[in-house]
């Protein structure tokens, strides 16, 4: 067998023993909630105001707002910027 072959079969073999719930060595990454509503209410902005300030859709904030769906890639990244320091996130757009 290569090597290339032992090193998948045995991350096979791990995948499936963590997803039977077994001891594996598998590490899981999961992303925090963002609670989009709570982030939008500390800009003190109307939706209509953070979607044309952060250029998202209405309806895309109203699915995250209501937990239709989540965020992901850069408009996590973004989100979780103005969650931080939304103060320098809006000056840095306002220039």
């Amino acid at each position: 067998m290569s090597t290339a072959f032992s090193e998948i079969s045995a991350g096979l073999s791990e995948a499936i023993n963590h997803a039977k719930g077994k001891e594996s060595k598998v590490i899981e990454h999961t992303a925090e909630d963002l609670n989009v509503k709570a982030i939008r209410e500390t800009t003190g902005m109307s939706q209509q105001k953070f979607c044309a300030t952060f250029g998202i859709s209405v309806g895309t904030l109203r699915n995250w707002e209501q937990g239709l769906r989540s965020p992901r890639g850069t408009a996590r990244v973004l989100l979780q910027v103005v969650k931080h320091n939304p103060t320098a996130i809006i000056e840095a757009i306002q220039h």
